[in-house]
């Protein structure tokens, strides 16, 4: 369930639509107060006034440049740059109107690029589209730098349907997966091979079916094998998962349905194996992974390398128990190398880094209380605790074996912030390698050689920078972007900066050794009279998939909470017990069995705790709001906590958890024959009878992830208890509600309206 971030009849969409528009009444008088707000939602959310400026780069194989697309030369027409590290000498690759096909006035649209190994070719794709998050279908094509030719690839396949593209290891051939299935292209004879012969929709190869992507990150879903013998792949059966139905009304006279497979909790999951394909014999070897596959999941898989084996990463369907395994490509046979249990759930890992050798890699666990590096042997299992340190490392980089160091980020002292570290590989010789005067969040991209990284800073109040920078001195080489403007638009507009703040709240005894628990909270408070009543809204999210409280640079929604804080509101955000936080496993996993009841527990002991911090505060006029996951918290806030919130925006929620997709929820809550109560208590739509304030529904009813089939079951209890509300749906609109002309601009401006109405 995430934000970074049903409809069965057309009678009954109409129906809702009809029940969801706010009269013209309200609106006029709502607008007349938001035209004070300044900046305006337009300019928040449509201009360039507050977007900070981004860099896209990608490391050559020699650590010491990097590429971009830049102007270049007099005219300043774009191209392929490579950029010196020491001397910033910038040398032309390829002009970008070289990748112009035949007929056409203009060159494609490099949406992304990769070379081939020995660089003759450049392989671009273009034409994206989006699925499901994020847009990664489209068009590819190879431009082969010798002869200066353009060819696209899979023309007699569909257009934009080509995913995953990628260049086999000798550069010779593309694989790449169209409607489900894995293709083969010869760059040399141009004959093109299907691999798998699936339906594209039962049965899927290459790529994943919706609670995959969703819930597991899985997208690219095919691997070459390091001498490019091989292709390991992941292939998924959808048959007996429940299909879903979103309902489009509004682009055809008649609606159209698409069907996806979407297993609610408690039900059928899809079925994921991996197999290894030869490419000579065309020939695909299943790898024989033990347990029962619609009640597992094969979370990671690589290829280990300079071999012909794997590892792969194994969930139970509780997620309480993870084995990775070392398994043969070319007969399929599997050994149990190394397993690991929890009482709660186990997070897969993306940091597997080997060793020189090949004789081990690392682990990121928290079985000791913290997330923790280690070494495990690569043939035993054995695993070697590296940080023995009580705190979280929150990613590994880098390993630098010439100089005997890991890299990694964590924060210690403040769960708000992200810093880099690095440590010797025997655990010792900790060091902070991020400079002190710079506080808030930091993220690098290290090169192949670990002297230098691209560094990009920012702070809830400071908009990103981003710098060329050497390690581990971490000096300043380049500056590549930063955001003058948009801080001299802050300063502009006189707005209200961020403050983090401590809030303290009974802690409820038990593993917590004190009776008291201290949560991390932002504010932007306003600048009033002496006096003065203030009213307060809470920005919430507060499920395990993600933090709030986060001292980065928020963007247009920060700004937008900055403009309600000039507006005369106090804006505050707490981060609860149960959000992804480097506080330690009890303070991550305390949720378990209870997502919406402790959490929302927290947040109302954590507004008692802040009035009396600030007794300025109108405890009379409280407001909420929350998207998603923060949506359903918005519900419970108003439902459980009436005395405490008055009035509340709740956009794409889960009312009811037996609504939601099996993976988030069961890792979550288990499954619903061993928890029936804890769903039933999480779920908000159990206290919709109990709603005092008012409220302000808003889904998009194309919403594939969070359906609006669940805020159609809360309107139903709201109205058999005769509870008055707002509803608004965005026909179409998936979980973002940001497709369609002036959606995004609508909705904030709706919010703004309802917030400062009264």
């Amino acid at each position: 369930m995430r934000y970074i971030p049903l409809l069965f009849t057309a009678l009954v969409l109409w129906g809702a639509l009809e029940a969801s528009i706010v009269t013209a009444q309200e609106s006029k008088v709502a607008a007349s107060s938001s035209r004070l707000l300044q900046p305006s939602v337009d300019e928040i959310f449509l201009s360039d006034t507050f977007r900070a400026p981004t860099w896209q780069s990608a490391w050559n194989s020699n650590g010491k440049s990097f590429e971009a697309i830049e102007d270049y030369g007099d005219s300043g027409a774009k191209a392929i740059v490579t950029i010196d590290v020491l001397t910033q000498k910038r040398t032309p690759q390829l002009e970008l109107k070289e990748l112009t096909p035949k007929g056409a006035d203009k060159p494609l649209n490099v949406v992304d690029y990769q070379w081939s190994n020995d660089r003759t070719k450049l392989l671009v794709f273009t034409n994206a589209k989006r699925v499901w998050r994020l847009a990664t279908r489209g068009d590819y094509w190879v431009y082969y730098a010798d002869s200066k030719v353009l060819r696209k690839l899979g023309s007699e396949l569909p257009e934009s349907s080509l995913m995953f593209a990628k260049f086999a290891p000798d550069g010779k051939s593309v694989a790449y997966v169209s409607g489900g299935n894995i293709y083969l292209e010869s760059l040399e004879s141009n004959r093109v091979d299907q691999l798998t012969h699936g339906d594209g929709k039962q049965i899927i190869s290459g790529t994943f079916d919706w609670v995959y992507e969703e819930e597991l990150s899985l997208r690219d879903g095919f691997q070459f094998s390091p001498d490019g013998s091989r292709i390991a792949y992941w292939q998924m059966d959808t048959e007996g998962v429940e299909m879903f139905p979103l309902v489009e009304t509004t682009s055809t006279k008649y609606p159209t349905i698409q069907w996806i497979a979407y297993p609610k909790v408690g039900t059928t999951n899809p079925a994921a194996r991996i197999g290894t394909l030869d490419l000579a014999t065309k020939e695909t070897t299943w790898l024989k992974i033990p347990g029962d596959p619609r009640e597992h999941y094969l979370a990671r898989m690589q290829w280990i390398p300079n071999t012909s084996e794997l590892l792969v990463q194994q969930l139970n369907r509780l997620q309480n128990q993870l084995i990775l395994f070392r398994a043969n490509g070319k007969d399929g046979s599997v050994k149990e190398l190394y397993k690991e249990t929890d009482a709660c759930w186990v997070d897969i890992h993306d940091e597997l880094f080997w060793d020189q050798k090949g004789t081990r890699f690392t682990w990121l666990s928290e079985k000791n209380g913290w997330r923790q590096l280690y070494w495990i042997d690569a043939e035993s299992g054995s695993a070697a605790l590296v940080t023995k340190e009580p705190f979280d490392v929150l990613e590994l980089m880098y390993i630098d074996e010439k100089n005997g160091k890991f890299y990694f980020m964590a924060s210690p002292d403040n769960a708000t912030q992200r810093y880099l570290f690095s440590c010797n590989i025997d655990g010792s010789g900790l060091k902070r390698l991020t400079p002190a005067d710079i506080p808030g969040t930091h993220r690098y991209d290290l090169s192949p050689s670990g002297e230098f990284a691209i560094h990009t800073y920012s702070s809830l109040g400071v908009p990103p920078v981003t710098s060329v920078i050497s390690l581990p001195d971490h000096k300043n080489l380049r500056v590549m972007a930063e955001s003058k403007q948009v801080i001299e638009n802050m300063k502009r507009f006189d707005l209200p900066q961020p403050k983090f703040i401590k809030v303290s709240i009974p802690s409820g005894g038990g593993e917590w050794g004190s009776d008291s628990v201290e949560l991390d909270a932002w504010c932007f408070m306003p600048k009033v009279a002496p006096g003065t009543k203030i009213p307060v809204i809470f920005h919430v999210y507060g499920e395990p998939a993600g933090q709030t409280v986060l001292d980065r640079w928020g963007g247009s929604q920060a700004i937008w909470h900055a403009a309600l804080a000039k507006q005369g509101y106090a804006v505050f955000s707490i981060d609860n017990r149960g959000t992804p936080a480097p506080r330690g496993r009890l303070w991550r996993k305390s949720v378990y069995g209870q997502i919406g009841i402790l959490a929302s527990a927290d947040q109302a002991a954590a507004v008692k705790s802040i009035f009396k911090m600030y007794p300025d505060l109108d405890a009379n006029r409280v407001s909420i709001w929350g998207w998603s996951g923060g949506g359903s918290m918005t519900l419970n806030a108003l439902f459980r906590y009436p005395e405490i919130y008055q009035r509340g925006i709740s956009i794409a929620p889960v009312p009811n958890q037996l609504y939601y997709d099996t993976i988030y929820q069961e890792r979550y809550m288990g499954v619903p024959s061993s928890n029936a109560e804890g769903y039933r208590l999480g779920s908000p739509i159990t206290f919709a009878k109990q709603l005092k304030g008012d409220l302000l529904l808003i889904h998009g009813t194309g919403d594939d992830n969070c359906h609006y089939q669940t805020t159609e079951l809360l309107i139903n209890e709201l109205v058999a208890n005769g509870k008055q509300f707002r509803m608004f749906a965005y026909p179409g609109r998936s979980h973002s509600i940001s497709e369609g002309a002036g959606t995004t601009s609508h909705l904030y401006q709706m919010m703004t309206n309802f917030l400062l109405e009264k």
